[in-house]
């Protein structure tokens, strides 16, 4: 063989291994980033459902009867009597 196809051979072979590099480099790649997707996922879907129970305890901590039972026995409020609410307007 002459010098120019052995240089030729060697330029091809060299492509062929570095597109094989490249080829198990990006598949290693791709799997790396799959695995971070599934551990994102199963964390949006924990924050989820911490969100939903968050919203709910919300909703019970508000209530109109709790808010009022805290206000009578902790604060000591009562609701005044008529005679004793003054309305004020604004000019």
């Amino acid at each position: 063989m002459n010098l120019p196809v052995k240089l030729t051979l060697l330029v091809l072979w060299c492509a062929v291994l570095a597109t094989a590099v490249g080829v198990v480099w990006g598949k290693q790649q791709s799997r790396n980033q799959f695995v971070e997707l599934q551990r994102l996922e199963k964390e949006r879907d924990q924050l989820d459902t911490e969100w939903g129970q968050l919203r709910l305890e919300q909703s019970t901590l508000v209530t109109y009867g709790r808010i009022e039972k805290m206000a009578r026995e902790d604060l000591r409020m009562v609701v005044p009597d008529p005679n004793q609410v003054r309305l004020v307007e604004q000019p």
